[in-house]
C-alpha cells in the first residue's frame, strides 16, 4: 500500500485518480524534467533529469497495471441484473425431479435459445473464461509479419502481442505499452520507442538501426543478436535506457562494437 501511495505521489496525485489523470500527469512531468530541456554542459543536472525521468516512468508503469488489472477483474463479475435468470436455467440440470424424467429435455429447451445469443450464454457459462477474451484480447491473435511501416503507434497497448518479423520501420511507439511483445526479427529501423515500454520483451534478431529508445525500459528485454547501431540511447556518455536484466548476447551496440 505505502509503495502505491508513493507512486501517486512521485506523479503528484492523489490517490485514486483516474488512468486520464495518471497519464496527463505524466506527460506534464517528462516535459518539465526531460534531459531536451537542460543545458548539455551541466551533467548534475542531466543525471538528476534521467533519475527522475526513469521514476516518474516507473510510477507511470505501475499505477497503469493496477488499472489495466482492475478493468480485467470488473469484467469478470456477472451482470446482476442477468444473473438470476440464468442461474435459473442452468441449476435444472443439478435439481432434477425424479418424478419428471422429461426434465432434461425441457432443460435442453430452455438452453438452447441462449446459446443463440453469445452475450447471453457467456454470463452462465464460461463467464470467466469469455470476459478475459472479450475484455482485453483484440480481434485478432498476431499481427506476425504485418507491414506496419510508419504506423501511428503512440501510447497504444500491444503487451503480449507477437509481431514476429513485422515491419514497423519509421513506426511512432513512442508512450507505447510493450510488455512481454514479441518483437523478434523485427524492423524497427529508424523506429520511434521514445519512452516506450519494452518491459520483458522478446526483440532476438530485431533491427533497431537508428532507432529512439531514450527513455525506454528494456528490463528483462531479450536482445540477443539485435542490430542498435545508430540507435539513440542517451545523451553523450549518460545513457537513458533502463536495462536491468536484460539479454544482451550478441547483440550489435549504437557503436557498431559486439556485446560478449
Amino acid at each position: 500500500m505505502k509503495e502505491l501511495e508513493r507512486y501517486y505521489k512521485v506523479l503528484g496525485l492523489d490517490h485514486g485518480a483516474s488512468l486520464d489523470e495518471i497519464n496527463q500527469a505524466y506527460k506534464d512531468l517528462v516535459f518539465i524534467w526531460h534531459p531536451d530541456r537542460i543545458p548539455k554542459d551541466n551533467q548534475r543536472l542531466l543525471e538528476k533529469a534521467t533519475a527522475k525521468l526513469q521514476e516518474i516512468n516507473h510510477a507511470r508503469e505501475q499505477l497503469r497495471q493496477i488499472h489495466q488489472n482492475s478493468s480485467k477483474s470488473s469484467n469478470y463479475a456477472p451482470k446482476p441484473e442477468k444473473k438470476p435468470a440464468h442461474a435459473y436455467k442452468t441449476a435444472s440440470p443439478y435439481q432434477p425431479h425424479p418424478s419428471q424424467p422429461g426434465q432434461n429435455s425441457q432443460t435442453h429447451s430452455h438452453k438452447t435459445p441462449s446459446q443463440e445469443t453469445h452475450s447471453q450464454h457467456s454470463h452462465s457459462q464460461n463467464n470467466h473464461q469469455v470476459h478475459n477474451q472479450a475484455a482485453w484480447r483484440p480481434h485478432y491473435r498476431d499481427l506476425n509479419g504485418a507491414d506496419l511501416q510508419g504506423a501511428n503507434l503512440k501510447e497504444k497497448d500491444l503487451s503480449n502481442r507477437s509481431l514476429i518479423g513485422a515491419d514497423l520501420s519509421h513506426a511512432d511507439l513512442s508512450d507505447s505499452f510493450l510488455h512481454k511483445i514479441n518483437l523478434e526479427k523485427a524492423n524497427l529501423y529508424k523506429a520511434n520507442l521514445f519512452r516506450a515500454n519494452l518491459l520483458e520483451a522478446n526483440l532476438k534478431g530485431a533491427n533497431l538501426q537508428e532507432a529512439n529508445l531514450i527513455g525506454a525500459d528494456l528490463s528483462g528485454a531479450d536482445l540477443s543478436a539485435a542490430d542498435l547501431r545508430g540507435a539513440k540511447i542517451g545523451f553523450g556518455k549518460r545513457i537513458m535506457v533502463k536495462l536491468t536484466g536484460a539479454i544482451l548476447t550478441g547483440t550489435i551496440l549504437p557503436d557498431g562494437s559486439i556485446h560478449q
